[in-house]
Formats: C-alpha cells, structure tokens, sequence
C-alpha cells in the first residue's frame, strides 16, 4: 500500500536511546488520510512516536461496504528500505508487483514483500469483490545490512494459531509462545493477530526486551487496564513479560512488537533511506522508469512521485 499524500512531509525514524526501557501506556492518536476512496486512519508514523521495533508504517482501514464502489484501487508505486506486510480481516485484494507476483490476498492471510533496492506493485479490490473491506496495512523497516536485500514477495496462508481460552493468536511475523511465523524477518520482532471472544481474560506471554503496541482492529478491549475503542492504539513500551488483555464483547487487536530499532532512517512517501541523495536519486529513478520496474498486468498509469519538500532531509530520532 502507498502514501497517497501529495504532500507529504519526511518522517525521522530510528534511535535506540529514546525507546521507553519500562512499561508506559501511551495512547496514539490517530489522523486520517486518504487511499483513493477509501480513508485510512494512520497511527505510524505519529505526531509523537514514529517506530515500533522496525515497525514504522500502521494504516488501518474499514470496516467499509464497498458493494457498489470499486474498493481499493492503488496504481503501481515504488517501495525502497522497507517490507510491507497486507493484513485483512475482510475483503479480498489483488496484488501484482515488479518481480512478476500475482496475488489475491483473502482474510488472516500473511502478505509479505520485500522492496530492498527497490520494487514496485499495485494493489487493487478483486472483481467481483466481497461486500466488506477490513484490514491493516504496515511497513517494516529494513537494517542497513539488509537494504539492498533481492525483492520478494511472500504468500503464507497457513500461519501457526496460539490458543488460550478466549483467545486465538494468529502470529503473523516472529514468534509468539514458541509459534514461528514462516515469513521471512531482518530484525527482531512480532507481529500477531489476537481474536478475543466475548469475556475473555488472559495474559500473553511477551518478550522483556521488546518494545510494544497494540492496534484495536475491532469490538472494545482493555490493553494493561487502559479501555480501547476501534482504531485506536495504545503504545506500552517494554519491560514486560505479560500483557494482561480483556475483551469487552468479541473483539480483534493486531500486536506489534520488536527490539527497538538501531538506526536513524528517513522516510518520505514509500521510501526509506539514510541521506537526502538516496532519496533524490531513488523519486528520480521512479520518474524516468529506471530501477523499479513495471508491473505488468495493471490497466492504468502508474503513479507519479509527489515533489520533494524544500527543507532537508534528516535522519533523526524515533520520537518528535
């Protein structure tokens, strides 16, 4: 999925030393954009806190009735430095990208690509498509050692399933009580979908070490005793190792999670980089045709780069 914003500002992300080393509860408010017609909430990056472990881009969408609308339509676009990881709980997209993938993404299925160097992919509602779209969509970041990684694209189906009663965590990324996603990972993280029947009282076992956040997808839940209503997110930081979770109705939360990210990064539109240069070269590089590829199959133009702002591009730290 893209940044649709036609102006969009540069996000300084990264830097170990002003991740939280304890547990907070810090709610991220969330601003809405625009996917074509259909609007987004975006709760990475945020006026506050850009990261989460390498997590640095959580969109969140629907539940939207798209029976008499085309639904997702997002014309060819470039990604570099970064995976993209397609999330539904309802609907169905297609995706094609630059490396010759073709795909249809249904419900709790692990859409997963690497850009690397550089790649490029549309992603559009299937025809005919399912009345309902639902779903996230999130941005990993890739360490500098593995930046330049091949492009790829992964489809995994069948994900491992936690159990607990009350509870069916989904991991869709990393590991989560000994269950290993089978998608390919460059830093240490998690990322999981948690489905909470009505009542449910649990506590998740979770990594000390890492740093945390949990996306509501749906129903209302309590987070560590903070209450959540859809499409909020609550940041919890690290040093724990339980997340106490309780649902008040069925309810479905996303949880991201990693060590905190090393580097300092930049991230403006679809790209990361580390200097003003990679990013000049890269939108010029998209402009001319060069470097990303084409995505074959798509009817439509590809989308062009939006101007570069006026002010330099830094890298910094992960909070403002």
């Amino acid at each position: 999925m893209s940044d649709l914003d036609l102006k969009p500002g540069f996000r300084e992300c990264g830097g170990r030393g002003d991740a939280s080393g304890r547990p907070v509860r810090e709610l991220l408010d969330p601003r809405e954009a625009s996917l074509g017609r259909t609007v987004v909430r975006r709760l990475l990056p945020n006026l506050g806190r850009r990261m989460v472990g390498a997590w640095c881009f959580v969109d969140h969408y629907g539940p939207d009735d798209i029976a008499d609308e085309p639904g997702m339509q997002v014309p060819p676009h470039p990604h570099m430095g970064l995976q993209t990881v397609s999330w539904l709980h309802e609907g169905e997209v297609l995706h094609r990208d630059s490396v010759g993938s073709v795909r249809v993404l249904r419900p709790r299925q692990l859409g997963l690509m690497t850009s690397g160097r550089g790649i490029a992919h549309s992603e559009q509602s299937t025809v005919p498509h399912p009345r309902l779209l639902h779903g996230a969509q999130l941005w990993v970041a890739l360490p500098d050692v593995h930046r330049n990684a091949v492009p790829a694209f992964e489809h995994h189906a069948d994900l491992p399933v936690v159990t607990a009663p009350g509870l069916a965590a989904t991991v869709l990324l990393g590991a989560v009580d000994g269950a290993v996603s089978p998608g390919t990972t460059y830093t240490p993280l998690v990322g999981a979908d948690l489905a909470l029947t009505d009542g449910a009282d649990v506590r998740l076992p979770v990594e000390r070490d890492f740093e945390y956040a949990v996306l509501t997808m749906s129903g209302v839940t309590e987070v560590d005793g903070v209450r959540l209503a859809p499409g909020s997110m609550l940041y919890l930081g690290s040093g724990r190792t339980e997340l106490p979770l309780r649902a008040l109705g069925d309810a479905g939360l996303l949880l991201l999670g990693g060590e905190p990210f090393e580097e300092k990064l930049i991230m403006w539109w679809n790209l990361i980089g580390r200097t003003q240069e990679e990013i000049t070269e890269a939108r010029e590089a998209w402009m001319s045709g060069d470097r990303f590829g084409t995505v074959q199959g798509y009817d439509g133009v590809p989308m062009p780069a939006p101007a570069l702002p006026a002010t330099p591009l830094k890298p910094r730290g992960r909070t403002r």
